[in-house]
C-alpha cells in the first residue's frame, strides 16, 4: 500500500480590504476537502495573505513551501486556482521545473490540472498567461484611478493610517494633530528630532504601524507634504491641494525643510572632540559606539536609545583608548607588512582625474540649480529632488576618490613611524583620523574585566585594512 500524500495547502489573495483573512479561510476550507476526497493527508497550510502574485513582491509563505519541495518534506500541493499560485509566466515554469524534478503533483479545487501530462501543462501555461494578462490590466485601470484621486486631491490607497488622521486619512485626530504641532513648536525652537523621539516614546501615543518613536518618523511628519494639506503622486510630486485640512502649514514645512537642509550643509557645528568617532565597534552586539560626554571625562558608548539599537552594554574612557589605537597606528606604518600591502595597493589606483573632473561638474550644476530656484523657474520640490540626485552622485565619485587617494597619501608616511610620533600631536584631529581610517577599518571594543577600574588594553582589537 503506497504512503499517504503528505499535501501542502497554499492560499494567497492580493488585498485582504476586510483585514480578517476571510478570503484565504474559504480557500484552505475547499483544499481541505479536497485533500480529504483525493485521500491525501495535509502536512500544512502555506498562507500568504494580502500578498500579489503579480508584482514580484515577496511572498515568504510560498518561499518556504519551495524550499519543503525541494527538501521533500511534502509530497503534493493543493490550491484553489491556478491563479493563486502564480500570476507571472516565467514563476509558473520555475513551479513546474521543481515540481517535476521531485516529482510533486499539484491539483486545483476548480478543476482539474496535472502538470505532468501535456494537456494539462499546456492549459496550465495558458491560465497563467492569462492571469498575468488580466493582472497588467487592473493595473492599467489602479494607476488610472490613482491618478484621477490625486488630481482630485483625495487620499491614496494603503492599509497603514497616516498618523494625525482617522481611518478615513481625512479626518483629523485632535491628539495626534496637537502633537505633530508640539513637535513643530519645539524643533522650530532648537530641538533635534531625535530628543523629540526619545521625548515622544515616554509618552501613550504612538506612531502608526510601529512600536518606537524614531528621529527619521519625527523628521518625516514635519517634512511630510501630507502635513502641509499636499496632494503628492507617484515620484514624491506635489500636485495640488489635498482633501484635507493641513496639519502645519506650507510656511512652516518650508521653515523645517530650510532648517533641515541648513544643518545638512554646514556640516560640523563644533570642533571635533573624538578621534574614534565612527571607528569604534561594541564587542556586546557590533553596534557602532558613540561619543558621549560625562561631566569632564569624554567616553565612547554602545548606545540602546532610538535610532541606535545597541544593547548599551559597554562604555570605554576615550583617552587611553585613543592613545593606544594612535600608537599602534604608527608602530603599524613601520612595519613590513604594511609596506607590501601599500605596494600591493598602489597597483589599482586609478587615474583620478576623471572623477575630480566630475565632481567638479556636479559642483556646478549645483549652484546652477540652485541660481534656478532663486529666479523662481523651478519649484521647490524639483530643487530638492535634483539636489539630491546630484550630491548623491558626488557623494559616490568622492568615496571612489577617496579609495583611489588613500594609498598615495600614506605612500611618504610608510617607513616613517617613529619620525610621524614626535608631529602627532601637532596634527589636527581631522588628519589624524585620516591616517587612523586609512589603516585601520575599525577596532572591537570588547567587554572589561569585573572589579577592574583602570583601562586594559587587551580590551582594543584592531582590524586593519592594509
Amino acid at each position: 500500500m503506497p504512503a499517504p500524500v503528505r499535501a501542502a495547502i497554499y492560499a494567497r489573495i492580493s488585498l485582504d480590504a476586510e483585514g480578517e483573512g476571510k478570503g484565504v479561510n474559504r480557500q484552505t476550507e475547499d483544499c481541505q476537502k479536497l485533500a480529504a476526497a483525493l485521500g491525501w493527508s495535509v502536512a500544512g497550510e502555506y498562507i500568504d495573505n494580502d500578498i500579489s502574485a503579480y508584482s514580484g513582491k515577496h511572498r515568504p509563505e510560498y518561499t518556504r513551501m519551495l524550499e519543503d519541495m525541494r527538501s521533500c518534506a511534502i509530497d503534493g500541493v493543493l490550491i484553489y486556482h491556478l491563479d493563486r499560485l502564480t500570476r507571472r509566466p516565467v514563476e509558473f515554469e520555475q513551479f513546474h521545473a521543481l515540481a517535476e524534478a521531485s516529482r510533486i503533483p499539484l491539483r486545483c479545487v476548480t478543476g482539474d490540472l496535472d502538470l505532468g501530462t501535456d494537456d494539462g501543462l499546456f492549459l496550465g501555461r495558458i491560465q497563467a498567461a492569462i492571469a498575468a494578462q488580466a493582472s497588467s490590466a487592473t493595473g492599467r485601470r489602479q494607476r488610472r484611478k490613482n491618478d484621477e484621486r490625486a488630481a482630485a486631491g483625495l487620499p491614496h490607497g494603503g492599509s497603514v493610517r497616516p498618523f494625525g488622521f482617522d481611518d478615513d486619512k481625512i479626518t483629523h485626530r485632535p491628539d495626534e494633530v496637537a502633537l505633530i504641532r508640539l513637535f513643530l513648536a519645539r524643533f522650530l525652537a532648537g530641538e533635534s528630532p531625535r530628543s523629540l523621539a526619545t521625548w515622544a516614546n515616554e509618552q501613550p501615543i504612538r506612531p502608526s504601524g510601529g512600536d518606537l518613536w524614531r528621529s527619521h518618523v519625527v523628521r518625516n511628519l514635519l517634512t511630510s507634504p501630507r502635513s502641509a494639506g499636499l496632494r503628492e503622486h507617484r515620484d514624491g510630486r506635489i500636485v495640488g491641494k489635498a482633501a484635507w485640512d493641513p496639519v502645519i502649514s506650507e510656511e512652516e514645512r518650508d521653515r523645517v525643510l530650510a532648517m533641515l537642509e541648513s544643518k545638512r550643509t554646514t556640516g560640523r557645528r563644533t570642533p571635533r572632540r573624538y578621534l574614534l568617532s565612527g571607528v569604534l565597534r561594541c564587542g556586546h552586539c557590533g553596534n557602532r559606539l558613540y561619543s558621549a560626554a560625562r561631566k569632564t571625562t569624554r567616553r565612547y558608548v554602545c548606545m540602546s536609545g532610538p535610532d541606535h539599537e545597541g544593547c548599551g552594554g559597554i562604555t570605554v574612557v576615550a583617552r587611553p583608548v585613543e592613545r593606544l589605537i594612535s600608537d599602534t597606528i604608527l608602530l603599524r606604518l613601520d612595519t613590513t607588512e604594511m609596506a607590501a600591502a601599500l605596494a600591493g595597493s598602489s597597483r589599482n589606483v586609478a587615474d583620478t582625474a576623471p572623477i575630480i573632473e566630475s565632481i567638479s561638474a556636479d559642483r556646478e550644476q549645483l549652484d546652477q540649480l540652485a541660481a534656478s530656484y532663486a529666479r523662481n523657474k523651478i519649484s521647490h520640490a524639483e530643487w530638492m529632488t535634483a539636489r539630491t540626485i546630484i550630491e548623491n552622485r558626488m557623494e559616490a565619485s568622492k568615496r571612489k576618490l577617496h579609495r583611489a587617494t588613500k594609498t598615495t597619501q600614506l605612500a611618504p608616511l610608510i617607513g616613517h613611524g617613529s619620525a610621524l610620533r614626535g608631529q602627532w600631536e601637532t596634527l589636527n584631529l581631522d588628519r589624524q583620523q585620516a591616517i587612523v581610517t586609512a589603516v585601520m577599518l575599525h577596532a572591537v571594543i570588547k567587554p572589561g574585566i569585573k572589579g577592574f577600574s583602570g583601562f586594559d588594553p587587551n580590551r582594543v582589537e584592531p582590524v586593519w585594512r592594509l
